[in-house]
């Protein structure tokens, strides 16, 4: 398995507000995660980072190497994440209201676990084919949902940027989590909506394909948001399942 992670602040942000890492647990089994923060000052920062590194120093910590056991671990600490970032929230007037949005995955026996809350992106790429693994977690998505508006009318739509559901919001959080199989030559993408916002999934499906290695097709999608007007942060994590880490 190889992974490979970039991150670019974009053309009209002043700061990066996501983050992203990955984990090794106590059975050598590899956790990736990608948040895109949200808040004023350095709220969204402290709020991805903070999702980002609490879950996964936890994950070094634990022994699983089952996909069932991971996802039922997830909703356990990202709710807890949840509630802690929401507290956070309350203690400083400057951190009021901050969030994340968060991707989770692991990769067990042929199986990938993931969890996703809001509208940063998972993506599983087979056989030329970008296939969606996760559905957002937004008001412009609802709307698509309940036929009140086109694809088209969504793409431009004057309120893309609400989230229904994030991390640091009061209460139980409704986390999506979900086990798929996966095959040798499968690669996974984490992307914040910087990317998809930017760039049309065709043309990610084309990078993906065209790229020689991972490290190049997270440099050209990121170019190819930047050269589509960069308007947010622009983070990408992709996995080769089958690949050699450098």
């Amino acid at each position: 398995m190889e992974v490979y992670f970039q991150s670019d602040i974009g053309k009209r942000r002043k700061s990066n507000q996501d983050y992203t890492a990955t984990f090794t647990n106590q059975k050598n089994q590899l956790l990736a995660l990608l948040a895109d923060g949200m808040g004023g000052h350095q709220a969204g920062d402290i709020a991805s980072r903070q999702a980002v590194e609490e879950i996964g120093i936890a994950w070094e910590a634990t022994t699983i190497d089952d996909s069932e056991k991971a996802v039922q671990w997830f909703l356990q600490h990202i709710q807890q994440a949840n509630q802690r970032i929401f507290e956070k929230g309350q203690s400083q007037p400057t951190l009021s209201g901050m969030g994340t949005t968060l991707e989770v995955v692991t990769l067990l026996d042929n199986h990938l676990a993931l969890a996703h809350v809001g509208d940063s992106r998972i993506y599983l790429f087979r056989e030329q084919r970008l296939i969606a693994l996760t559905e957002d977690h937004s008001l412009v998505n609802a709307l698509l949902k309940s036929g009140e508006i086109t694809q088209e009318m969504a793409e431009n739509h004057p309120r893309k940027n609400i989230i229904t559901r994030s991390l640091g919001m009061p209460g139980s959080l409704e986390v999506d989590v979900a086990i798929h199989k996966i095959e040798d030559h499968d690669q996974l993408l984490l992307c914040s909506d910087g990317l998809t916002n930017m760039v049309s999934e065709p043309k990610i499906a084309q990078i993906l394909l065209e790229a020689a290695s991972l490290q190049d097709a997270s440099q050209r999608l990121i170019e190819e948001a930047n050269a589509k007007g960069g308007l947010d942060n622009i983070t990408v994590l992709l996995i080769d399942v089958g690949g050699e880490s450098q």
